[in-house]
């Protein structure tokens, strides 16, 4: 039988429904059929994309929190480097051996964050804003990776990859576009 308050399906011999406690009894002068279920509407999703200054925001949080730590490092190790090989060639060796390393950090923070289930490097966490697929869900090591290394083509193009931000319906850069991502509030 169904409940006539909430449209819920109840036993045969139930009194009061299960879900909503209304009385599952006939009222004087009803017959005993069951009443058809009330089929709840749907309300529509609404997604509310991230824009441009709460992207660029981001980055710069990230650049702040990431990037002093990799200054810090960069500037440590590199003191040892001058330390330990003053003058030569191999210390301008080890400090170009720097920039890949720099280089394959950022991609595996970057990666890892927005493939995690957080889905948001710490700048987005602090925003509220986290990164899907377009149907909303979490991304995947290999797409957060396609994305990370597609923002170095929408730097390379004069940063229009990241200037056209605000000009598409869903906000998404070139680099967003690549990967099949959406940057959205939480």
């Amino acid at each position: 039988m169904y409940c006539h308050q909430c449209g819920t399906l109840n036993g045969d011999q139930a009194s009061f429904c299960r879900q909503c406690g209304a009385s599952l009894k006939p009222v004087s002068g009803q017959t005993a059929a069951p009443a058809a279920p009330r089929i709840p509407t749907m309300l529509p999703i609404t997604v509310k994309y991230a824009g441009f200054w709460k992207r660029f925001a981001e980055y710069f949080l990230h650049m702040i929190i990431v990037g002093s730590v990799a200054w810090v490092v960069s500037f440590v190790i590199g003191f040892i480097i001058g330390l330990m090989f003053a003058g030569s060639f191999e210390s301008e060796l080890l400090i170009l051996f720097l920039v890949p390393v720099i280089l394959i950090l950022d991609w595996l923070y970057f990666a890892l964050m927005e493939s995690s289930s957080k889905r948001a490097t710490l700048g987005k966490m602090a925003l509220g804003i986290i990164v899907t697929d377009l149907e909303g869900k979490r991304i995947s090591f290999g797409r957060a990776t396609g994305r990370f290394f597609s923002k170095i083509l929408s730097g390379i193009i004069i940063y229009i990859g990241f200037i056209m931000v605000p000009f598409t319906d869903k906000k998404q850069g070139l680099h967003d576009m690549i990967a099949g991502t959406l940057v959205i509030a939480k």
